[in-house]
């Protein structure tokens, strides 16, 4: 009896040696056949486990206007058919009603039905995206971009300033970014004149305040379209493009809005600048300068005017502006010229304080939502844009349609360039989408080719000219000053808007600028100053 107990004994002790044996214990990793580690049966200490692409998701994005010229949906452009091939996952577009995308997105956070992914504008959310995380709507994002998205990690590694701005006040990563990946990327539009207008008249390009008034004035006043009549319009302002800084304001140091000195928030409207600029822009309007319909938005009304020989400067873009408005012309006759007039300046020589200049992030990009149950791989699978061959996907779309590689560039063919029906910004919109925006770090060598009118390239060159030190990061209020500071802006907006307009037209007499001032201090814009402020500092200090 004791020897059977001693032999069942190591039986036992065998069998439970063969059991730790075969499941790697001891902190070895499972070997095959081979003796070699499979990665699919263990996991060595501190690497992120392997994960794949997920089946399925479900994708909530506005659908821009160029691809829904088109299109009826995300899933029909080429990039996202090809990447479905690729990774084997189906996606479910969303796509809210145009107009109503705001709306739309409010009610669908409210309701918490959410879909896997958000693709949305996040600084325009109220509260943040901190907000968005604490409630419970989106999740954190760091952890998993360090384990399961080698191509944004490395992007953002490689820049920093990236990192900062893609992170929030309270350090969380909460969107795979849209990204414009070189400064040629930021600036896009700006002021556009009548080239062959000043070639005409032997005017040289205006450069500071004084210089537009003479060639405004000769505009009106000397025939540049040479059909003896008086019918000429000068200017155009376009209002949307005030806040932009691309129309003048920019020349005095400040913008209509937000803008910092060394660190310090300001608000435009109430500086004594802006009184300047009100009083120049009611002195020109005044003289005809300026198209009395400046307010109408008929987009028809403004081609028209263009197209037919009357108005000889405007504020517009590279492609949607120079570029459509010379594709338009083209074999028409006559001398049709456009070019990007300087950002303007006080004084002769010195360099413009302000012009257009965006932001490389500026608070667009998809975000995974709560109700996502499978985040790992949706981070894998959103990666795959920030890669090289992702890269190319979305900015070019699809090798031997879209684009062909010459001498190692990625070069548009005229399926996009020259189509017979679709302008550029539409045919590209069917393939990629490198003319707008997504979860991808936009190409150099899109604009290139998108703006490739020596027109085009010469008006980027010169928009970009301009110190933009005053220019404000992307930020945001936080969740306790939100709802204050919306309050205060709304108002503020409202009443700004009704009276900007009031002095330009001279229906509000400049001296009455005091009073102007005196009321949106009384509606709270200093409290909405010092919101400001905090968000900069909190800004500076991540």
């Amino acid at each position: 009896m004791k020897n059977r107990n001693v032999m069942f004994v190591s039986l036992i002790m065998s069998f439970v040696l063969a059991l730790t044996g075969c499941s790697g214990g001891g902190g070895k990793a499972a070997s095959d056949q081979n003796g070699e580690a499979d990665p699919a049966k263990t996991q060595q200490e501190g690497t992120p486990k392997e994960v794949g692409y997920p089946e399925s998701l479900t994708y909530w994005v506005t659908l821009n206007s160029n691809a829904s010229a088109t299109l009826q949906n995300a899933g029909e452009i080429k990039a996202y058919q090809k990447l479905e091939e690729i990774t084997g996952t189906k996606v479910q577009f969303q796509h809210p009603p145009a107009g109503s995308e705001q709306d739309s997105f409010n009610i669908m956070v409210s309701s918490g039905d959410l879909p896997d992914v958000i693709e949305h504008n996040w600084s325009a959310v109220s509260g943040g995206p901190d907000k968005l995380i604490g409630d419970g709507t989106l999740i954190r994002l760091n952890e998993l971009i360090d384990q399961h998205a080698p191509n944004l990690k490395k992007v953002l590694d490689e820049n920093p300033e990236y990192r900062k701005m893609i992170t929030s006040d309270d350090g969380n990563i909460y969107v795979f970014p849209f990204l414009r990946g070189d400064d040629y990327l930021l600036t896009y539009n700006g002021l556009i004149i009548r080239q062959d207008w000043l070639d005409k008249l032997g005017l040289g390009m205006p450069e500071t305040i004084e210089e537009w008034h003479t060639v405004l004035t000769a505009f009106k006043n000397d025939d540049p379209n040479g059909n003896g009549q008086a019918d000429e319009i000068p200017l155009r302002l376009d209002p949307g493009q005030l806040s932009m800084n691309k129309a003048f304001l920019g020349a005095w140091g400040i913008t209509d809005s937000f803008y910092q000195v060394d660190g310090v928030v300001k608000y435009g409207p109430i500086q004594p600048e802006f009184k300047e600029f009100l009083q120049t822009m009611s002195q020109w309007y005044a003289e005809g300068l300026i198209d009395p319909d400046y307010l109408s938005g008929d987009s028809n009304l403004w081609d028209a005017k263009i197209t037919n020989n009357t108005l000889g400067a405007f504020t517009g873009y590279t492609g949607s502006g120079i570029g459509r408005y010379l594709q338009m012309m083209e074999g028409k006759g006559g001398s049709f010229d456009l070019a990007g007039a300087p950002n303007v300046a006080l004084k002769k020589g010195e360099t413009p304080p302000l012009g257009q200049k965006d932001s490389p992030f500026t608070g667009y990009g998809a975000a995974i939502t709560s109700k996502n149950q499978n985040p790992e791989a949706t981070v894998k699978w959103l990666d795959y844009k920030y890669g090289e061959e992702g890269s190319l996907l979305f900015n070019f779309g699809i090798e031997g349609e879209s684009y062909e590689m010459v001498d190692g560039y990625p070069t548009y063919t005229e399926q996009i360039t020259k189509n017979d029906s679709l302008p550029i910004a539409q045919a590209l919109a069917q393939y990629a989408m490198a003319g707008y925006s997504g979860p991808f770090v936009q190409d150099r060598r899109y604009m290139e080719q998108y703006s490739s009118l020596p027109q085009q390239a010469s008006a980027i060159e010169a928009w970009m000219n301009a110190k933009n030190d005053r220019l404000m990061p992307v930020i945001s209020p936080n969740e306790e000053e939100s709802a204050r500071y919306a309050s205060i802006m709304n108002d503020v907006k409202t009443y700004y808007d009704e009276m900007l307009n009031k002095f330009i037209m001279g229906v509000e007499p400049i001296d009455q600028f005091e009073a102007f001032v005196e009321t949106i201090k009384g509606m709270g814009i200093e409290e909405a100053v010092g919101i400001q402020q905090a968000a900069l500092d909190r800004y500076n200090s991540r």
